[in-house]
């Protein structure tokens, strides 16, 4: 049975992902972590530590004291926070896998860090976006995701820790506020729709984006480190996806369901240019030819999905 920590398990990924692996493997078996204390749903439901990603002698106690032998490392300074202090989305990236990745090379221990659509840039073909293309992002964000993707792929050379990666497109669900990143219009606009009937989008009206529904994000994740790793070739930076979406196309979506939801734009220019640095559509190919990636929901399954649950 797998002995498994999680940092930054607080946030929009980890809130789903700790109950995930909880019954997957046995909650005493899933130490989870964050920076803040989180509320009893998480504390109570198997071990938690207040844990600081950055500290390497703390994540190596932490692994150790958990015997720990693999990690989900979820801590992370997202896009549009990043842009506003990209000092600290450097520091906190990346010093905090540097941390997980030593102790993981220390103690045998294999590491998820998971990457995203964030790590392409301008020049990167938009549609498709290759697994293997060009990477020069505009943000500090992607910077890191670039720079995390390439060290995860040295330890793995040079260390042989078992480092496996996935590049998130947005992700979508109702289990955690908005926090931070330029594709959270998708998030929002649910919330608003189910509470106020009227969204204004930070994004132009035909800004498209890959997405993914949360469930699908969790099945990704708990998929390649479940993969059998002779079948892996990339490893730490597969392109997965299940949908596009603008939010126009979005916004028709939620019309079928509430009638009278009405939205409108007010572009934050900072997070319109994130976004158009971003692909249009990625290919997931190789990620559905090495471990058999294939996403559940579609943007008509998802909405029906996350509505069902906000209006409840």
């Amino acid at each position: 049975m797998k002995r498994i920590l999680i940092t930054g398990a607080g946030g929009q990924i980890g809130s789903w992902l700790a109950p995930r692996l909880r019954d997957l493997y046995g909650a005493a078996n899933v130490l989870v972590t964050d920076v803040r204390h989180l509320g009893p749903e998480v504390t109570e439901a198997g071990p938690f530590q207040v844990l600081d990603a950055t500290d390497a002698s703390a994540v190596a106690q932490a692994v150790m004291g958990h015997q720990a032998d693999t990690v989900y490392h979820l801590a992370a300074i997202l896009s549009a926070t990043g842009e506003n202090d990209p000092g600290l989305a450097w520091r906190v990236n990346m010093s905090s896998l540097e941390a997980v990745l030593e102790v993981a090379r220390e103690q045998a221990c294999a590491v998820f860090t998971p990457s995203s659509i964030g790590a392409f840039g301008p020049d990167t073909p938009k549609d498709p976006t290759p697994q293997d293309t060009i990477m020069r992002p505009a943000t500090m964000y992607g910077i890191t995701k670039v720079a995390g993707e390439l060290l995860c792929d040295y330890y793995h050379t040079r260390y042989g820790v078992d480092t496996r990666g996935v590049r998130f497109p947005g992700l979508i669900s109702y289990g955690a506020p908005p926090g931070g990143g330029t594709t959270d219009w998708a998030v929002d606009i649910f919330y608003k729709a189910s509470s106020a009937g009227r969204y204004t989008c930070f994004l132009g009206p035909e800004s498209q984006l890959d997405m993914m529904y949360m469930p699908d994000a969790i099945d990704a994740l708990v998929g390649i480190m479940e993969a059998d790793p002779e079948r892996l070739v990339h490893r730490n930076a597969f392109n997965v996806t299940a949908m596009q979406l603008t939010p126009t196309s979005l916004a028709a979506e939620i019309q079928k369901h509430i009638p009278d939801f009405e939205i409108d734009y007010d572009v934050d220019p900072v997070r319109q240019s994130i976004a158009d640095s971003w692909p249009d559509r990625i290919d997931d190919s190789a990620a559905r030819e090495e471990w058999d990636w294939s996403p559940s929901f579609d943007a008509a399954a998802m909405t029906v999905d996350m509505l069902e649950h906000l209006t409840n």
